[in-house]
């Protein structure tokens, strides 16, 4: 069973409804208790950081999360989500974090539009990564964010793509996974992807 988080920021339903296209058994729960017997865990988010953790931590989700992680069973943070895998961010204001991955996260700087929205491209960093089975550098996937996570260690970067400046677009540390964009607003390569972590759900083992 997948569980997806409802902590009261995020696009549920199109992502339970992807992920129950590929065949995941998947529960949208706003009861912290119900993720520690889930095979993986998914936290979209669509909003603010602070408001997010806020509510993550009014609801009990902050332990619950790290206590998850520490199991070893497959996590993965979508757009919003994935910026709370992180340490802090300056979102109106500074904000700490999950803290699961070491970084930061910060607006984008420069005379441009921001936010980033619509479809670009990655470039792939770690082919051989199961997460990113099947996908390669040039396919497209659909962006919407007006911040940038800046890791600690490019290590843990998968894939990028390029908006005026580097962007994470794929990030996994361990069991830990995180997709700045929408990948289940993004056609075939979104759902490989959704794909892929399924399989490692299945598996019920780190990458």
């Amino acid at each position: 069973m997948i569980a997806i988080i409802d902590y009261g920021m995020g696009n549920l339903r199109s992502v339970e409804k992807a992920l129950a296209s590929l065949g995941a058994e998947v529960v949208v729960t706003a009861d912290p208790t119900l993720i520690k017997n889930a095979a993986g865990v998914v936290l979209p988010g669509v909003g603010a950081f602070g408001d997010a953790m806020a509510n993550l931590e009014r609801l009990g989700f902050v332990a619950a999360i790290r206590d998850y992680v520490a199991t070893g069973r497959p996590f993965l943070g979508i757009c919003l989500g994935m910026q709370l895998l992180f340490s802090s961010s300056d979102e109106h204001g500074f904000h700490t974090g999950l803290d699961l991955i070491p970084g930061h996260v910060r607006y984008f700087a420069g005379d441009y539009k921001i936010p980033h929205i619509g479809w670009n491209d990655m470039t792939v960093l770690q082919p051989e990564h199961p997460v990113l089975h099947g996908v390669a550098t040039g396919d497209y996937v659909y962006w919407v964010h007006s911040l940038v996570v800046e890791p600690a260690e490019r290590s843990v970067l998968l894939a990028t793509t390029t908006y005026h400046r580097e962007v994470a677009g794929i990030v996994g540390q361990d069991n830990v996974f995180g997709m700045q964009f929408h990948p289940e607003k993004s056609s075939r390569v979104g759902l490989q992807l959704l794909s892929n972590f399924v399989q490692l759900v299945r598996e019920g083992v780190r990458a």
